[in-house]
């Protein structure tokens, strides 16, 4: 069974780079499946941020897009998460999530629909404050 843990700094400044790690076990990131981060500020709904499939292609929210990156090493078998620039509003819980799609609607809309995941990491909380 695929496991995903997410792990990096829980406090970043504004206008600086949140970095993210997820590290993947029991499955290999190179195969069959998209890598997604997700985040939930506190009170509100899941957002897509952006995701890389196994073939290494990444796909963007295009409101995000010129400040994030989302990249891999498959040595490791991790995937990272850049967001450049970030705000005190973009703090939230941020996930690493598994899905075998990424639909156009996800990604120009950045909705999150639980069902079509069916790994997730469990969290981590990263607040953005100086």
């Amino acid at each position: 069974q695929v496991q995903l843990q997410e792990s990096g700094p829980g406090l970043v400044k504004p206008s600086q780079t949140l970095s993210l790690t997820c590290t993947v076990s029991g499955g290999s990131i190179t195969t069959d499946s998209f890598w997604s981060w997700i985040r939930q500020p506190p009170g509100k709904g899941l957002e897509w941020i952006g995701a890389i499939a196994y073939s290494g292609s990444t796909y963007y929210r295009p409101s995000l897009k010129s400040r994030t990156s989302i990249s891999r090493d498959t040595s490791k078998n991790q995937i990272t998460l850049q967001l450049s620039s970030v705000t005190p509003e973009e703090t939230a819980v941020y996930y690493c999530a598994r899905s075998k799609r990424i639909t156009g609607t996800t990604i120009s809309r950045g909705t999150v629909n639980r069902g079509e995941y069916d790994s997730w990491g469990q969290g981590t909380q990263v607040t953005v404050s100086s």
